[in-house]
């Protein structure tokens, strides 16, 4: 199953499943939101084959539509994303918020999920 509520350490978040391709359109981040509500949980793990073909390009506007859904019903959405492992736009980071972040591991985002303060708005979360 590409998603599945996960409850560590008394927090339920949604997460898919790395190398599965959920997002193929913008639209599809509805999928992300059913889960959520579903589960209960305000939060998702996600990993970039997750997500559309464009996300990381903002020039693509995907990201942008995407991010407007999930703030709209207050879902947290974290990104497992290793650096140098995707190209992003160079203004990318801009876009990061108290409900948007991206992570060098999962147990960084599964950390910040659960209230904890992993990253930097406006920086990749984790480790410099």
């Amino acid at each position: 199953m590409p998603l599945a509520a996960v409850t560590e350490r008394g927090v339920c978040v949604v997460e898919a499943t790395p190398g599965e391709a959920i997002m193929r359109r913008a639209q599809d981040a509805t999928l992300i939101l059913e889960a959520c509500f579903t589960a209960r949980a305000r939060g998702a793990l996600v990993y970039p084959e997750n997500l559309t073909a464009r996300f990381f390009d903002l020039s693509s506007g995907e990201a942008g539509e995407i991010l407007e859904k999930v703030r709209r019903f207050h879902v947290r959405l974290a990104i497992v994303c290793p650096r140098n492992t995707i190209s992003m736009s160079s203004r990318f980071s801009e876009i990061l918020s108290d409900d948007l972040r991206v992570f060098e591991t999962r147990d960084e985002a599964r950390q910040w999920l659960a209230g904890g303060t992993g990253g930097l708005h406006g920086e990749r979360g984790g480790s410099p």
